[in-house]
């Protein structure tokens, strides 16, 4: 059934070039000339912080889901991109994704403002192109929160105005406005469930923009890729994306939608399945499904991981497996801090945090929310605060210090060849005292 894109596939790919934060540039769009006479503006809102552990090491415009991030269209829809981060964001974000923040806005032009919790999904990229092209000014607010996702406005002739200003009036304005649905992280789960829903029409897209070679029937690879014998590939609900460099081992299983990013390697007998999106270089084993990881982050051994999000330099111990369906059959609650949020999903692993460890046969149980920077050991029952060393099956939770994390990161940059910059460990003392609050609750932490 996937023969069809074999005619599509001819565009030029840019897949396999990474950007300074070492994630790989997406497929650029297919852009008209009104997206190239237009300055955008992301923002980070009052509610980021609920999407806490997946945005405590990065901007929420760089979560992957259905394999694209928002920042990798936003480069491509303007002039110029400036975004406003959490303070202590600002040089990671000048230096890995050479952006800046947003100075003093000329009056009479039209701008483009985007909330960084905005989906990458394909109907947001329809949205945005619909603002664009739109005659009049737009403001599309979020159903259920009331706070702006999306704006073009025209600035009118007078004096230089703020992305600040300029939000406020938007959020405050009663015309040129419609309430949408749009797909937005509103918590943590979202990602897991917006990735699901977004996957099959974003791995076509890709297909559709990408100068992949088509392997078979659905199969499409880019230059560099390595397969071993006796792989097998079931196309039936998607197509299977290898990018550049990607090397499979022998005896592998792919069922799509399935994306693998450049330098991935998938190791013998893995089995990816449903809605994989892999980041680059990752290392992959054992079984997975419906899962976002993001770059540099390893499960090589066998073990289940199903319907989670992982963050970067995360490793997971050879026989970790977590669980993504109550035995029960229901839907499943997540507690967030000391609210207890129903999901609606059947289906939903974990949510973990940059930088954490599993020892080996961890067990994570369902709807767990892991922050950065923890080692788990045995039965993971419980929510698991950043800096932590959880071994409650054994009787002992202790503090983690930040000086054993950066050393930590050092070495693990060094095995992948990454050059530990200043940022980078000014980062881990960031995290630390940002989630001071998640730690407070327990007493043996104190």
């Amino acid at each position: 059934m996937w023969a069809k894109w074999t005619a599509l596939v001819r565009l030029n790919c840019i897949a396999g070039t990474f950007d300074s934060f070492g994630s790989p540039v997406a497929i650029a769009p297919s852009l008209s000339s009104p997206f190239l006479t237009m300055q955008v503006f992301c923002f980070e809102d009052s509610l980021v912080d609920r999407l806490r552990p997946a945005v405590l090491a990065r901007p929420a415009y760089a979560v992957t889901c259905g394999s694209y991030r928002l920042i990798d269209w936003l480069k491509q829809i303007g002039t110029e991109v400036f975004a406003e981060v959490r303070p202590y964001l600002r040089e990671l974000q000048k230096l890995d994704f050479a952006i800046a923040s947003p100075t003093a806005i000329s009056s009479g032009q039209s701008v483009l403002l985007v909330n960084a919790r905005l989906a990458p999904t394909i109907a947001n990229l329809r949205l945005m192109e619909s603002a664009i092209a739109s005659a009049k000014d737009v403001i599309h607010r979020d159903e259920v929160d009331d706070v702006v996702l999306l704006a073009k406005l025209t600035i009118p002739s007078g004096p230089v105005t703020t992305l600040a200003t300029l939000l406020e009036e938007a959020q405050a304005s009663k015309d040129c406005v419609a309430n949408t649905n749009a797909d937005v992280f509103r918590w943590p789960h979202d990602l897991v469930e917006v990735h699901m829903q977004s996957m099959p029409s974003s791995i076509e897209y890709r297909v559709q923009k990408g100068n992949y070679k088509q392997l078979q029937d659905g199969v499409f690879v880019a230059d560099g890729v390595q397969i071993g014998q006796y792989a097998a590939f079931d196309t039936s609900e998607g197509p299977v994306v290898l990018d550049n460099n990607v090397k499979v081992g022998p005896f592998c299983y792919f069922s799509g939608p399935v994306y693998a990013g450049p330098s991935t390697k998938i190791l013998e007998h893995a089995s990816l399945k449903d809605a994989v999106a892999l980041g680059h270089t990752v290392k992959i084993g054992g079984e997975v499904e419906a899962s976002v990881i993001e770059p540099y982050s390893n499960k090589q051994h066998h073990g289940f991981l199903g319907h989670s999000y992982l963050g970067s330099w995360i490793n997971l111990g050879a026989g970790t497996c977590n669980s993504d369906l109550k035995n029960t059959y229901g839907k499943i609650n997540v507690e967030y801090g000391s609210t207890k949020m129903a999901t609606g999903m059947q289906f939903f692993g974990c949510i973990m945090g940059d930088y954490s460890k599993t020892a080996i046969n961890t067990s994570v149980f369902t709807g767990k929310i892991i922050g950065v920077c923890s080692m788990m050991y045995g039965f993971v029952t419980s929510n698991v605060p950043s800096y932590v060393n959880y071994a409650k099956l054994f009787g002992q939770t202790s503090l983690l210090p930040v000086d054993v994390m950066i050393s930590t990161q050092a070495r693990m940059f060094a095995r992948r060849k990454v050059q530990q910059r200043p940022s980078d460990e000014q980062l881990i003392r960031d995290m630390y005292a940002l989630s001071a609050d998640e730690r407070a609750a327990d007493a043996e932490l104190l």
